[in-house]
């Protein structure tokens, strides 16, 4: 089975040429970080209806309440802008990859499901916490979308923490 992961999901979506040409703009940014939100909420319902072990499924229902709260705040941000956020390539690959991952999930159970979501939530959060910090927050231009950025930031390096005692936890490797 072909595992796809957001890091190749990521590189992909930045080396096109449309991407490479034209950086991100503000309402691009918060399309993407949005959706990377919505994404990860998905993989955890997924992981509440598969998994049968207690530190996933806690895991999976801080995933729901966290990133739920950042997205409804992103939505409060961009009613009170009167502004639309903006699909792009990004937002479309990760779109795209996740639903292979889920589908890929989907096929497993007990510990290798419970170590493919681990393994792959360390991963998510590593590469979303470095896209944030690196690429997203320099490039906005709007301080309120920045502020958010970076709040949202200190919550999801605190998920990246625990993926990474979870994985250890389960003893994946």
């Amino acid at each position: 089975m072909k595992t796809i992961t957001l890091a190749a999901t990521i590189t992909t979506a930045m080396s096109g040429a449309a991407f490479a040409d034209e950086p991100m703009n503000d309402l691009e940014i918060a399309h993407t970080a949005y959706t990377a939100g919505q994404l990860d909420i998905r993989y955890a319902h997924l992981a509440l209806a598969l998994s049968e072990n207690d530190a996933v499924r806690q895991f999976a229902e801080t995933m729901i309440r966290d990133h739920a709260a950042v997205n409804a705040a992103a939505g409060n941000l961009i009613a009170e802008l009167k502004v639309v956020p903006q699909d792009n390539p990004l937002s479309q690959a990760l779109v795209e990859g996740a639903a292979a991952k889920r589908a890929e999930f989907a096929a497993l159970s007990g510990h290798s499901f419970d170590c493919a979501y681990a393994t792959n939530e360390l991963g998510y959060h590593q590469l979303v916490n470095k896209t944030v910090a690196e690429s997203f927050i320099p490039a906005v231009t709007v301080e309120p979308l920045r502020d958010l950025l970076a709040d949202a930031l200190e919550t999801f390096r605190a998920h990246e923490a625990h993926a990474e005692h979870m994985v250890e936890g389960l003893q994946c490797g």
